[in-house]
């Protein structure tokens, strides 16, 4: 096999705002993995900012293993678990992988998972931070859509929940604090969140200051998105969290992503799956882990000027699911 490491730079409708970050690109690593018979498995990966990763960082490792391929002519996603750490480079690697092993035995991917057919999903649509009136518009447009998903910080994060909920009262509300607050507001800002309909709380304190959550129940259920890594998580998270939101640059693919979302199924846990934004090619993969959740979070493509050939449709905050011209 040949493995062929590019990056792709996705150039964002407008600039999106979060607590830690903005950004107007998504810079993103492609695997492309060709086999003797040129058939070809594709992978993309925007890997993860907050924990260092960069397009140049992930390409590094991916390059790494370039002679590894090129005496097998078939591979196992699950043999290169070992070979790289959890990131946005495995993610790349794993799905190309997964994409390629799809086209060699003609099992679409998600059937070799033995997941359940698959059908079109409620998909949150984001809305970052901007001022309100720019809220108020994004809102008034989707208060169609079943679920939005709000991101937030710590300055004056109320403001705009309370902007989306006049506009649109009826989708479900994700609210994603990006671990911006600290406890004391997570207290003060519980019961107007509860008025407010918010059907989730996403990562409201830091990884290193959830212990506080050890044991605490509230009305919105919380979900762990930066302390939700692999299954090396789990044991902390257990009894902090109600949800655990798998994003497959986190995990290293879609391996560790099925075996995330057993584990939290074992453990008692719901299930949500995000993104770190990059075009259908990135969410494709995830998908197949959507069909286990109660909250799906792939709207990347939504927020690029283009996407790639053969892409997810998106419509009324509704996806399709992938079809094998694109992945798997």
């Amino acid at each position: 096999m040949k493995l062929n490491v590019s990056s792709v730079s996705w150039k964002l409708s407008q600039p999106f705002k979060i607590a830690r970050s903005a950004q107007t690109t998504v810079e993103t690593v492609h695997v492309v993995l060709t086999d003797e018979q040129g058939r070809i498995g594709r992978g993309e990966a925007a890997g993860v900012d907050y924990a260092g990763e960069t397009v140049a960082s992930m390409s590094a490792l991916l390059q790494a293993q370039s002679r590894l391929f090129e005496s097998m002519s078939v591979v196992h996603p699950r043999e290169i678990q070992s070979l790289m750490p959890s990131g946005g480079a495995r993610n790349a690697l794993d799905c190309a992988l997964w994409d390629l092993r799809a086209k060699q035995t003609g099992i679409p991917t998600w059937q070799d998972l033995g997941l359940t057919a698959p059908t079109r999903m409620a998909c949150a649509y984001t809305i970052g931070i901007d001022p309100l009136p720019v809220i108020a518009a994004k809102a008034l447009e989707r208060r169609h859509f079943p679920l939005l998903k709000l991101k937030v910080d710590a300055n004056s994060p109320l403001d705009l929940i309370r902007t989306v909920r006049e506009n649109a009262p009826e989708p479900q509300l994700i609210v994603d604090a990006n671990a911006s607050w600290d406890s004391a507001m997570l207290e003060a800002l519980m019961p107007e969140l509860i008025a407010l309909r918010v059907s989730l709380l996403e990562q409201p304190l830091a990884p290193n200051k959830d212990a506080y959550l050890s044991g605490k129940t509230y009305p919105i259920p919380l979900g762990a998105d930066e302390s939700c890594v692999d299954r090396s998580s789990f044991e902390k998270i257990i009894d902090r969290y109600q949800y655990a939101n798998i994003k497959l640059d986190k995990t290293g693919g879609l391996t560790e992503a099925m075996a995330c979302a057993q584990l939290a199924q074992a453990k008692g846990l719901k299930l949500m799956v995000g993104n770190m934004c990059g075009s259908s090619l990135a969410m494709a993969p995830g998908a197949l882990i959507a069909t286990l959740c109660e909250f799906v979070d792939l709207d990347g493509p939504l927020l690029q000027n283009e996407d790639v050939a053969n892409p997810i449709q998106y419509a009324d905050g509704w996806m399709s699911f992938p079809t094998g011209a694109l992945w798997g």
